[in-house]
């Protein structure tokens, strides 16, 4: 069943990004918006198109998270894998994704106050190393 799942959500995650799924439904709301005057734009004709987009709206929600929840799972391996294979890397960040938000922020001021957060230059890693806002301001 989770493989079934697996292969459906990412088919159709596939095809709602495409130009022709957007191309689909421009042309569903088109039709429907032609169709008002035939139907005298009742309640039933706005019920439609509101009931329609209601119901695949939410089952896109689902299908678009779990092919998220897949490749920020996927991603984070990687980027344990790396740590993991890089001497200088410290292993203590692997496993991070699992703290609260709370955790998470803490860890980031203490980088931060660390290494700089405003352009200053990392002294263990020598003069090479540039913090992010300041290769942003190269850019």
């Amino acid at each position: 069943m989770n493989r079934l799942f697996t292969l459906f959500a990412n088919r159709i995650a596939a095809f709602a990004g495409q130009p022709l799924a957007f191309a689909l439904a421009a042309g569903f709301i088109l039709a429907w918006a032609l169709t008002g005057p035939i139907f005298q734009f009742s309640d039933t004709w706005q019920l439609i198109v509101n009931t329609s987009t209601t119901i695949v709206t939410f089952l896109m929600v689902f299908l678009i998270q779990n092919s998220q929840n897949r490749d920020a799972a996927a991603m984070q391996a990687k980027l344990d894998e790396l740590i993991r294979a890089l001497r200088s890397a410290r292993n203590q960040f692997i496993g991070i994704e699992h703290l609260t938000e709370t955790e998470l922020e803490l860890i980031r001021r203490a980088l931060e106050s660390k290494y700089g957060s405003e352009g200053d230059e990392d002294e263990e890693h020598g003069a090479g190393h540039i913090s992010v806002a300041r290769l942003i301001a190269r850019i």
